[in-house]
Order: structure tokens, then C-alpha cells, then sequence
């Protein structure tokens, strides 16, 4: 530990945000830039605790301690290197992760949290910026084959693993960008694309083969896909979207999160000029509270909504841990992401009940209810019935596991029993040389648990295939994390 007074003498502090009125105007990411002073005295709050908690929060088991050291002893470049020694992607957990890590700082027990994800950022932005992140070509190739199935951070983290080892890696992407979820389901003010596209580059010139507009199992033959590989990482993803069946789900201007949010992508990318599903002009609701509902908030503001409401069925959440979410568990407490801050209501204990047309058919509002919990699930309150007005209504209320096409029945993988690939602790579904990584096996989850999956995975594939033991160790993918 640098300075042993260090979270006694400094108050934790993070980056602002971007005034509302001009972040409105853009699509940039939403953060001032952080001060380097500032944040070496950030990462001195670290305590050096002699069981480092945020190990357990963190499932890449980030070497969290060290690295807050070395930045608060100004040796960036050694930082680098700790940072990268355990996550292939620090540019995209230091964005996109809802930090479990800090929930589980022991600082946080009694006082505010070390900025980790903030320290982590900064680490990863610098490196860049210094040229600290070249290409890792592997120093001998093995002759092995590896086809990746999917370009979301599961599969991105696989495939450099598995390349920088020697082996031939191929991903596939149905979509016509790699990515996945990163590319498409994040809008551009949470993560702009060009922090994707550098690591792309980097994967391009360490050997990685990337194949867009492949639809596995329809464009590529499952048996074309065995026939060419020595192995196969499914990291699909877990696309199947849950969906709300109430009265006039049919009626035009219902849609899913996922068939919104691209658009505005694709905007961004110079694509097309307009999205062809907006919110310009209308009034949008969003049934689902969580961080999908929250990207669909603040794209709707960007598109200029008339107005916005979000619904949650869950009652608020508390605004501190209670007895029901004991430290190093990730709390569920009330949240105000940068989206919610730029505006809109949120109604909680609330159920959609019937989506309202009108005579051509076009959605003119929704009906909803209050409710509360009872013995077998939500039961209505009396006389709390109302009419929201809407143009526009995005679900947004997660999602139910991989798609079950022909990809994974040719292949014959089993399913578990909540309908994911099943896979041992070593990553190998049911068929032989087959992997599955991610939310296609774990179920969704957060992009660190996809990360870590896609590297334990790797380690799985290798061994199969050289019978060697030289990328970390998997983790158990039965294992749960505190959230």
C-alpha cells in the first residue's frame, strides 16, 4: 500500500458527467475527462486488505490491489501489464461492468468503495495512448483449427487466447460487423466503437480471422463447420428475448429492445442516415428496469422523444444494502445511471396489462396497474388501473437464453435444465470438441462473467487439443457470482 492514510485522507471521487444539454446533442460517451493527479490519489484509497475482497466480486480475478498500487506510484506501464494479465478487454469492463468488484471492496463495508472501474479505464486509455498494447503473435503455430461461434466479448476473449497460443482461429458473426452485443446492443454513448475497433486491430495483426455476415448453421453447414475445425466455441450469446403476451401485443409500435437499439448503431456507423424505428416525435414507454431498459432511455432522449417512461414490475429498491444483501454481494439498491439523469419518469410496482390501438392498428397507448407481491407471484391493486399515452413501447426485459436454431439442434448439443448449453468444467458441451462460452452456457449474465468464460474456454479448447496446460485455468461454470 503507497499511502497508509490514504482512504483516511481522500474522499472517493469520480469523473463527471458531460452537462445533460450537450451530451443530448451527441453520442459520445457521457464522462468528463478524469485529472491523472486526481486519480493516483483515487487509487491510494486501496487499503491493501489482507483479504482482498474484490477478488471474490471480480470473476477475471483482476489483480486489482496491484494495479491501484502501481498507478498511485505513477508506473503506468507495470500497471499495464497487471491489467492485461488477467483481462483481455479492460477498455470494455471498464465501461460497460457494473463493478461487483466495488461492491465487494472492503473499503465499502463501512465508507465508499475504491474507484476501481475508474482506475482501470484510465490504465487501459493510457496504454493505448502510449502505444503500451501492441499484437501478441504466437511464437509457434500448433497446426490446429478453432472456429468461434459468435464476436460478442465471450468470443472475442476465446479467440485471442486460442491465437496467441498458435492456434488458427476463425470467428464467425451473423451480423454484418464483428462484435456481437458490443457492436450492436451498446449504444454509442455508453462505449464508443472505436475502443472495439482498435482491439479488432490488434486481433487482425496477431493472426485472428474474422468472418462477418456468416450465419453458422444456415450460410456454414454444421458439417462444414466439423469437417474444417479442430474444435468449435459456441458464444452465441443468449439472444432468445423474453416477451410480454398481454392484450394487443399484435398492434403496431410494439418492439423489442434489441430490434430498437441496432438501429441507432447503424446510424452511428454512417450506414444509414435515419434509424428505421425512432422515438423522434413520440411517446415511449419501456417495460424492464434494468440496464437494457436503460440504454433504450437514453437513445430515446438522443432520438427526441416526447416523452419517456420506464416501468419495473419490482417494487423501488432500497437506496442502501439491507439485511436482504449483506456486503461483498452486488446490492440492489436504487440506481440514477447517466440515462435516468437526463430525464424521464420511472414507475415501479407496475404490470402492462393491454397495449391500446388505434383503428388502423398503430399503438396509441398501454394500460397498466399497479401491483404487489403475494403468495404466488403479483396480484393487482383495485381501482389502480390508468392509461399511459405511447407511440412507441420497447420491452426491455431480458432474456431467456440462446436461440435454438439449427445450429445447436444439428450439432446435438445438450441443454441444461434452463434450456442453456450444457457444458463439464472444462467448457465442453456434450459432443465431443465442442466448447460453449458465455451467456449461450452460463445464461445472461454481465460482460466480465462473458470475458472470463471466453478465457477459461480457451483453456479448455487448447488442452483438448495439445494436451498441455499453459492458458490459465478455468473457471467452474457452475460457479454463481454475488449478484
Amino acid at each position: 500500500m503507497g499511502d497508509p492514510k490514504g482512504f483516511l485522507t481522500t474522499k472517493r471521487e469520480g469523473p463527471t458527467r458531460r452537462p445533460v444539454d450537450l451530451r443530448l446533442s451527441d453520442w459520445r460517451e457521457v464522462y468528463e475527462d478524469f485529472e491523472r493527479g486526481t486519480l493516483e490519489k483515487q487509487a491510494g484509497r486501496c487499503m491493501n486488505c489482507g483479504i482482498p475482497f474484490c477478488h471474490q466480486g471480480c470473476p477475471l480475478g483482476n489483480l486489482i490491489p496491484e494495479w491501484n498500487d502501481l498507478v498511485y506510484r505513477k508506473d503506468w506501464r507495470e500497471a499495464t501489464e497487471r491489467l492485461h494479465a488477467t483481462n483481455n478487454f479492460p477498455e470494455f469492463t471498464g465501461t460497460l461492468c457494473p463493478a461487483p468488484c466495488e461492491a465487494a471492496c472492503v473499503l465499502a463495508i463501512n465508507d465508499d468503495a475504491v474507484t476501481i472501474k475508474q482506475v482501470e479505464i484510465e490504465i487501459v486509455d493510457r496504454a493505448w495512448d502510449e502505444g503500451w498494447v501492441p499484437p501478441q503473435p504466437a511464437q509457434t503455430k500448433t497446426g490446429k483449427k478453432v472456429a468461434v461461434v459468435g464476436s460478442g466479448p465471450a468470443g472475442l476473449a476465446a479467440a485471442q487466447q486460442l491465437t496467441r497460443v498458435g492456434h488458427d482461429v476463425v470467428v464467425f458473426e451473423r451480423s454484418d460487423r464483428i462484435g456481437g452485443l458490443l457492436r450492436y446492443g451498446i449504444p454509442e454513448f455508453k462505449m464508443e466503437k472505436s475502443r472495439l475497433d482498435r482491439r479488432l486491430e490488434q486481433m487482425k495483426a496477431e493472426g485472428t480471422l474474422f468472418r462477418a455476415s456468416v450465419d453458422v448453421g444456415v450460410d456454414v453447414t454444421v458439417e462444414q463447420l466439423r469437417a474444417d475445425f479442430d474444435a468449435v466455441v459456441l458464444a452465441g450469446g443468449a439472444t432468445a428475448w423474453r416477451d410480454l403476451p398481454a392484450k394487443g401485443r399484435e398492434v403496431e409500435g410494439v418492439y423489442q429492445a434489441m430490434e430498437f437499439l441496432p438501429w441507432a448503431n447503424h446510424v452511428q456507423q454512417g450506414d444509414i442516415d435515419a434509424p428505421e424505428i425512432t422515438a423522434e416525435g413520440k411517446h415511449v414507454v419501456i417495460i424492464g428496469g434494468g440496464d437494457t431498459g436503460a440504454d433504450c432511455l437514453g437513445t430515446s432522449h438522443r432520438q427526441g422523444a416526447l416523452s419517456v417512461t420506464q416501468l419495473e414490475i419490482m417494487p423501488t429498491p432500497p437506496e442502501k444494502r439491507d439485511e436482504g444483501m449483506p456486503w461483498p454481494t452486488y446490492p440492489m439498491v436504487y440506481r440514477v445511471t447517466s440515462a435516468h439523469e437526463e430525464g424521464g419518469d420511472r414507475l415501479f410496482s407496475v404490470n402492462t396489462t393491454e397495449f391500446v390501438g388505434d383503428a388502423d392498428g398503430k399503438l396509441q397507448a398501454i394500460r397498466i396497474v399497479e401491483v404487489r407481491r403475494g403468495e404466488k407471484g403479483f396480484d393487482e391493486v383495485p381501482g389502480t388501473e390508468r392509461e399511459l399515452p405511447a407511440q412507441l413501447v420497447l420491452l426491455a426485459m431480458g432474456f431467456v437464453g440462446p436461440e435454438k436454431g439449427k445450429l445447436l439442434s444439428e450439432l446435438g448439443v445438450e441443454l441444461d435444465e434452463r434450456g442453456n448449453v450444457a457444458r463439464d468444467r472444462s467448457f465442453m458441451t456434450s459432443v465431443d470438441g465442442v466448447f460453449s462460452a458465455g451467456d449461450m452456457g452460463r445464461g445472461q449474465s454481465l460482460i466480465v462473467w462473458a470475458i472470463a468464460e471466453g478465457r477459461s474456454a480457451a483453456a479448455g479448447v487448447d488442452a483438448y487439443l495439445t494436451g498441455r496446460d499453459v492458458l490459465p485455468r478455468p473457471i467452474d461454470p457452475t460457479d454463481r457470482p454475488l449478484v
